[in-house]
């Protein structure tokens, strides 16, 4: 599991285009009453590595504010914090293992 890490800030035309790809996917992980847990954590790096763009929805009995679970959830799977809408949070993660296919390819 990648922690910890400080990836390299994103220019805002690469985050505009992360937004636009984020727009039609589905959360693939809800933070529930436990907050931001390792397991939770756990989940969140795997769909990184799968995908390397994730939603994640904070659930109405989530006890952490939005902009810090945010910020922890970035930080904690050393990925990117893309966006914040409401209590949707999109992070991007590079992945340079997954098949050329599959990697996002930002704009310059």
């Amino acid at each position: 599991m990648k922690k910890n890490v400080s990836p390299a800030p994103l220019s805002g035309r690469q985050k505009k285009f992360l937004r636009s790809l984020g727009h039609h996917l589905t959360q693939s992980v809800i933070v529930g009453r436990e907050g931001i847990s390792d397991n939770l954590i756990q989940s969140c790096s795997e769909g990184l590595d799968a995908h390397e763009l994730i939603k994640v929805k904070l659930g109405q009995n989530c006890p952490v504010e939005k902009k810090e679970a945010a910020r922890q959830l970035a930080l904690k799977t050393g990925s990117h914090l893309v966006q914040l809408i409401g209590r949707t949070i999109l992070l991007y993660r590079p992945n340079p293992d997954l098949p050329r296919a599959q990697i996002i390819q930002l704009p310059r």
